[in-house]
């Protein structure tokens, strides 16, 4: 006859092994998902010159959410990610979010000189 502990320790693990795979297929969708997010980010500053703050947002709590899901996966962690844990709230982006101020037509023609 078997452990009881060791039965038990053998369950949990085979347990994991089925959250690990269910979490791998998660990762694949949420990698597509950040694709289409890095995307989206080209198009707004391409057109609009600046990327787009909820955008921004968004595409940082989805790699943090990934990267949980790398942790647990790793065994770094025995938190199991969103839905089990709460979403990664974004941090304070490290690049400019706003356009560039340009001047007024009225001070760009003060500036250049009068004939």
């Amino acid at each position: 006859m078997q452990d009881p502990k060791a039965e038990l320790q053998r369950e949990a693990l085979l347990l994991r092994i089925l959250w690990m795979v269910f979490f791998m297929i998660v990762w694949q969708l949420a990698e597509l998902l950040l694709l289409g997010v890095v995307l989206v980010q080209l198009g707004f500053r391409l057109v609009k010159g600046a990327p787009k703050r909820s955008v921004m947002d968004f595409g940082d709590s989805l790699s943090q959410y990934l990267a949980q899901i790398g942790r647990f996966g790793t065994f770094h962690s025995e938190i199991k990610p969103w839905p089990f844990a709460d979403w990664p709230a974004p941090r304070e982006p490290q690049c400019e979010t706003e356009p560039a101020v340009t001047p007024a037509p009225a001070q760009a023609a003060e500036a250049q000189p009068k004939p």
